[in-house]
């Protein structure tokens, strides 16, 4: 499995037919610039539409793609789509996606399908976020020591 984001996310700029070429299973994890630079619209359309428009990429380039935002959308091949509950501002963040690859690929590695690796990252994620209690300036390094405590919440239920 492959999880692309941030520069390999800008290579691909203007080379998606890449995407559909790979036989890798792969999950992207773009942020809304990102994604209107991949497909060339603006921002401002991407956030508009959030839904479809992951829901349609993820089908055209057979990947699970987590587009990073509020909310953060998980979109699956299969048509699957999942809206993200969990965090805050607080994630808005330099190094906050870096973050969320890392889990993502962590959670991959340990033999669940992408589509699960996506979906808990995010959730996790998230939910650190929203234990930290912080609603802005959440450094990267600060979240990633919330993830045992969101990770403890997670499976007793809350």
């Amino acid at each position: 499995p492959v999880v692309i984001d941030a520069d390999a996310l800008t290579a691909l700029q203007g080379h998606t037919e890449i995407l559909t070429q790979m036989q890798a299973a792969k999950v992207m994890t773009p942020h809304p610039g990102e994604m209107a630079r991949l497909i060339g619209k603006e921002i401002s359309e991407i956030n508009a539409d959030r839904i479809n428009i992951a829901a349609q990429y993820a089908q055209k380039w057979n990947a699970v793609l987590v587009l990073k935002g509020a909310p953060t959308v998980i979109a699956c091949p299969d048509g699957t789509v999942y809206v993200n509950s969990t965090g805050s501002s607080a994630l808005a963040t330099g190094g906050s996606g870096d973050v969320l690859t890392g889990i993502i690929a962590g959670l991959a590695a340990q033999e669940i399908t992408l589509q699960e690796a996506a979906v808990c990252g995010v959730y996790l994620h998230g939910k650190a976020a929203d234990i930290s209690g912080i609603d802005i300036g959440l450094a990267a390094g600060e979240l990633a020591q919330f993830l045992p405590e969101a990770r403890c919440e997670v499976l007793k239920g809350n």
